[in-house]
């Protein structure tokens, strides 16, 4: 079987471990009252804040990224206040759903599946509050189910000149450490995000960023349970106030090393192998769709992620594709998540390539082989050059 050998999990999230990360966490348990594991946690702590491009404060989390979701409203929220979504995919859509839950009122502005936030509407919606009702602006930067990527320093600047008050706050979960984001520098209040997928780590650790006006904001709230509260984490001087009890000393191990493989590369040489394999992908995808079904779910590339690319290809040569590729490739792709109704779950005539974290020319290059493969071994109808024009994008060309 020609699957045999190294699995390749071409997911948008976990996405894949490097044996440096996996490496550093095989280990006996460390002393988490002395020695280098309470002494690393401030450097953690300031590497995860230079990826984030904030002097802000960082709150870490036992969690996944729905954790980290529940963590950042609990801070600023008060049971009843109103939020604004910026819906444009399933996981806006999910943290409108854990906000609702707490409590809180929400609005939400659907952009549908193929589109941004638009910032017109976003503007309407901010000058109808005249009573500024509405206390935070919450988004998805990256949203890992249709690969959009939003403006987010456009809805900074709709808020600004609506002279309105609320907090913006970002989900970076599925893009910090791929695309670009300037926390300070594009005014966003409080950004939650995950280890599982840029930061290379095994799933397990949320983390909520937040400056000084969410800090003021917190000391109304009134969802804060005493596990969530931010304020002992984000001013942690022991190691059991950065995480409220053990340590997942672990994971800590895992990330330190994350951390260094990014420093090591430098942030902005990340983000640009980030984008240039996405270009890549996107010149197969465009190259296989020029005769055939297959279609990025995203039309304008300049709207597009660099860490995920979800796809439309129609009937169910979503699901077909991604059974060959996994049974005879060793290749498994991500299902259509959230795009086929009214099973989020179902895949159909999608599918998605995550291209983030730790992936490189010839991994990228090897996935779109097998794709290439399945495309012809199921008699799929796809345009031909796929393979040499995202060669070309590598090469440079």
């Amino acid at each position: 079987m020609l699957s045999n050998g190294r699995h390749y999990l071409a997911i948008p999230g976990p996405s894949v471990m490097p044996d440096r990360v996996l490496n550093a966490m095989h280990r006996a348990a460390p002393n988490i009252y002395a020695g280098e594991m309470p002494a690393m946690m401030p450097g953690v702590v300031a590497d995860l804040k230079a990826v984030a491009r904030t002097a802000g404060k960082c709150a870490i989390y036992i969690s996944n990224g729905h954790g980290a979701w529940e963590a950042a409203l609990a801070n600023v929220l008060s049971r009843g206040d109103r939020v604004l979504v910026l819906a444009t995919g399933r996981f806006a859509h999910g943290w409108a759903e854990v906000a609702q839950r707490m409590g809180a009122d929400c609005e939400i502005l659907d952009h549908g599946k193929r589109a941004p936030a638009n910032m017109d509407r976003l503007a309407q919606a901010l000058a109808e509050d005249t009573e500024h009702r509405i206390k935070a602006v919450m988004a998805v930067h990256v949203d890992t189910s249709t690969s959009v990527r939003n403006d987010v320093p456009g809805m900074r600047a709709a808020l600004d000149a609506a002279n309105h008050p609320a907090l913006l706050m970002v989900d970076c979960i599925a893009s910090l450490a791929c695309d670009d984001f300037r926390m300070d520098e594009w005014g966003v209040d409080v950004m939650v995000s995950a280890c599982q997928k840029g930061l290379m780590t095994p799933p397990g650790l949320g983390f909520v960023f937040y400056n000084e006006r969410a800090e003021a904001v917190h000391e109304t709230a009134d969802l804060a349970t005493h596990y969530w509260d931010w304020k002992v984490r984000g001013a942690a001087e022991q190691l059991w106030q950065y995480f409220d009890g053990t340590a997942p000393t672990h994971h800590i191990y895992g990330l330190r090393a994350a951390l260094d493989m990014i420093a090591e590369e430098g942030l902005d040489n990340v983000h640009a192998r980030h984008a240039t394999l996405a270009r890549a992908v996107w010149a197969a995808f465009e190259a296989w769709g020029s005769e055939g079904p297959m279609e990025l779910n995203i039309a304008d590339p300049a709207l597009r992620s660099h860490a995920v690319t979800s796809l439309r290809i129609g009937g169910d040569h979503g699901d077909r594709l991604r059974d060959w590729t996994m049974a005879n490739a060793g290749v498994t792709l991500g299902i259509g998540l959230g795009m086929v109704a009214p099973d989020d779950r179902g895949s159909g005539g999608f599918f998605r390539l995550g291209h983030m974290g730790h992936v490189n020319a010839h991994m990228v290059l090897g996935a779109l082989g097998a794709i290439d493969a399945g495309l012809k071994a199921l008699d799929i109808p796809h345009g031909k050059g796929a393979l040499e024009a995202a060669s070309a994008v590598c090469a440079g060309r």
